[in-house]
C-alpha cells in the first residue's frame, strides 16, 4: 500500500480536497446553528451571589451536580466571572502554598476571594476572562468586571471560536434583554451536537486522527505517575493549562487512568478544611483506588489507537460522551491524547 510520502501528487491531492469539504461541510453546520440549540429542553442553571461564603458555593456546586456557576455581583448589578469546582480546588492549593490559615474559608465570601491578589495572580488567572460579549461582538467594562457570555441567538461557530481564543471551559450563554444566564456551553456540548445533529452522506472523514494532526503526540504529552502527591500534579495542570492528565506507569509507560484537575476525591475524605489541604499530600494511586463515579470525574479512561478515523472517533463519542481519547499503542502505551477541545478547534 502507498505511504503519504510514496502517494502520487494527484492522490494526496484528492485527499486534501475531501479533508477541506469536510471542515467546510462542518463549519457551515456551525454557523447554521443558533446556541440555543445546545440548550436541554429542562435543566438547570445555578448563579451565585459573590457575597456568600467560597466554601457554601462549592458544596452548593458538588450538590446540584455541577461544575460551573455564573458570579453576579449585587453592588454593581452584573456578572463578573465564574466559579467552578476547579476554582476551589486551586483556592486550597494557595492555602497550602503560602501556609495560611485554611479554618477561615468558612468565612471568606467569593467577593473576598476575587478581590484577593496573591489568589488571583497565584491559582486563578485563567477564571478571569478579559471581556464581555453580547451577540458576539465586545464592550468594554470596567476592569472589576470581567465575564465573557454570548448571546443565545448568536451563531454556534462564534461560540466555539470564543472558547478557543479565550481559553474557556465555560461559555455562558445569556438572553440578553434581561441579562439572564441560560446555560454555559462547553466542548463536549458542542460536539454532542454535532454529533447527534449533523448529517453528511460523502465520505469525508476516513482519514485518522493522527494523520490530520488532531490532538497532541509524543513528547508534547504532559503526564503524571501514581507515585506523585497531588499538589504537584495539580501545579503541572495549572502551569500547562490542562483540566486533566493521563496517569501511566513510570517503568512500562502503560495507562494506568486519567486524573482530572475537577476530582474531589482528597475533599470527600477530608473532615474539615485542614484536613482537605493535608489530603492534597496523597499520591494519585491512593486516590484513584477511592475515585467517584459522577460529575467530579468527567474525565474515565477512554483509548483509541492512531489508527481510528475522525468518523470512527465521532460514533465512539456518540456512545460514550468522553471527554478526551488517550492514544494508545498495541502494548497500551501512551502515544498521544485527543480532546473534545482538539475535535471542535480542527474545523476552526
Amino acid at each position: 500500500m502507498a505511504t503519504a510520502a510514496s502517494a502520487p501528487s494527484s492522490m494526496l491531492g484528492e485527499r486534501e480536497v475531501v479533508r477541506n469539504t469536510g471542515k467546510e461541510a462542518i463549519g457551515t453546520f456551525l454557523e447554521s446553528q443558533a446556541c440555543y440549540s445546545v440548550l436541554r429542553a429542562s435543566g438547570k442553571v445555578v448563579v451565585f451571589d459573590t457575597r456568600i461564603p467560597i466554601q457554601l458555593a462549592f458544596y452548593a456546586l458538588v450538590e446540584h451536580d455541577m461544575q460551573a456557576a455564573p458570579l453576579w455581583d449585587p453592588k454593581h448589578c452584573e456578572f463578573v466571572g465564574i466559579l467552578t469546582v476547579t476554582d476551589f480546588i486551586d483556592v486550597l492549593r494557595y492555602y497550602r502554598q503560602t501556609g495560611s490559615d485554611v479554618a477561615t474559608l468558612a468565612t471568606r465570601s467569593i467577593a473576598d476571594i476575587l478581590a484577593d491578589e496573591g489568589i488571583l495572580n497565584t491559582v486563578l488567572q485563567k477564571s478571569i476572562p478579559r471581556r464581555f460579549v453580547v451577540k458576539g461582538e465586545s464592550k468594554e467594562s470596567d476592569q472589576h468586571s470581567s465575564f465573557v457570555a454570548i448571546d443565545v441567538e448568536a451563531t454556534l461557530s462564534r461560540a466555539c471560536n470564543l472558547l478557543h481564543d479565550q481559553c474557556l471551559d465555560f461559555l455562558p450563554v445569556m438572553l440578553a434583554p434581561d441579562m439572564r444566564v441560560l446555560a454555559t456551553i462547553t466542548y463536549t456540548c458542542v460536539l454532542d451536537h454535532l454529533v447527534s445533529n449533523f448529517r453528511e452522506q460523502r465520505r469525508l472523514f476516513d482519514d485518522t486522527i493522527y494523520d490530520l494532526g488532531i490532538g497532541t503526540y509524543g513528547e508534547e504529552v504532559v503526564v503524571a505517575y501514581p507515585h506523585q502527591p497531588l499538589h504537584e500534579v495539580l501545579h503541572t495542570l495549572h502551569v500547562h493549562g490542562l483540566s486533566a492528565v493521563p496517569v501511566v506507569d513510570e517503568a512500562t509507560k502503560k495507562i494506568r487512568g486519567v486524573y482530572s484537575r475537577s476530582d474531589i476525591t482528597f475533599l470527600t475524605k477530608a473532615s474539615d478544611a485542614e484536613d482537605a489541604v493535608s489530603n492534597l499530600n496523597l499520591t494519585l494511586d491512593v486516590l484513584m483506588s477511592q475515585q467517584r463515579s459522577d460529575v467530579t470525574t468527567p474525565d474515565a479512561l477512554h483509548t483509541c489507537s492512531t489508527r481510528h478515523t475522525l468518523q470512527s472517533v465521532f460514533e465512539y463519542f456518540a456512545q460514550v460522551k468522553f471527554n478526551r481519547l488517550i492514544v494508545v499503542d498495541e502494548e497500551e502505551r501512551i502515544v498521544g491524547v485527543v480532546s473534545a477541545r482538539d475535535l471542535v478547534a480542527y474545523f476552526l
